[in-house]
């Protein structure tokens, strides 16, 4: 089924008012008809079952069916701290975190708009009820400061204690609470900043015996804490 997203002032009553490019996506390049179902959702936690009325202007008009509190949001507010990798693979890190139900990604680099984009697509794609957002750039230190009101920072380094240690670690992440990752970019973390990172509360972890990328590094352990709260 179709998946659409609104403003939450867009579904007044039975009705929802669809506008913008998404209009022309449904009536010209998917060429639904009346009658036809499409899932919506308002980014906020809420996800309506619809059907089409009609097209009115530049409008669509869908009537409410049903709706329900969103049942694929991760438990968990998750926080991915990403360093900027080289050319584009960011945007396949934008694209992966939040399929995996990364609440916010927070680059530490441009593209901010384009990633945005990047982002809401994949809610769709994957089902969310919630487009995470892509926030402005930010350096490293700045970054910590938005950590420190999380309830758990994770820092995947290469130097960090055995597997045993971060699975106990990671067992303690209960439902509700925030959860930050820090992903250092291409070339990994300076020991001065894993000592910035730890003197704001962070915790090291490891994420096996071989180095991981960049772009891998986060998604395996947004993976992880997904499998975990989702048990």
């Amino acid at each position: 089924m179709q998946h659409f997203f609104i403003e939450p002032s867009q579904a007044e009553g039975e009705w929802i008012r669809l506008n913008g490019s998404d209009v022309n996506h449904m009536k010209n390049v998917l060429r639904m008809h009346a009658g036809e179902r499409v899932t919506v959702s308002d980014g906020a936690g809420k996800t309506y079952q619809c059907v089409i009325d009609s097209y009115e202007d530049k409008e669509a008009v869908l009537k409410i069916e049903s709706q329900e509190e969103s049942s694929t949001e991760l438990p968990s507010r998750i926080y991915l701290f990403q360093g900027l990798p080289k050319q584009e693979k960011m945007e396949w890190i934008v694209q992966k975190s939040v399929e995996l139900g990364a609440y916010q990604i927070v680059p530490a680099a441009k593209k901010q708009e384009r990633w945005q984009e990047i982002s809401r697509n994949a809610a769709k794609q994957s089902g969310r009820s919630v487009i995470p957002e892509v926030i402005p750039v930010c350096t490293f230190k700045e970054a910590l400061e938005q950590a420190k009101q999380l309830d758990v920072i994770l820092v995947p380094y290469e130097c960090a204690e055995g597997m045993k240690e971060t699975k106990t670690l990671l067992e303690k992440i209960g439902p509700g609470q925030s959860v930050g990752i820090f992903i250092g970019p291409e070339g990994g973390f300076e020991e001065a900043e894993i000592e910035q990172a730890l003197a704001a509360g962070a915790h090291t972890i490891t994420l096996g015996k071989r180095i991981l990328r960049t772009e891998t590094a986060g998604l395996t352990t947004l993976s992880v804490l997904m499998f975990h709260l989702e048990e």
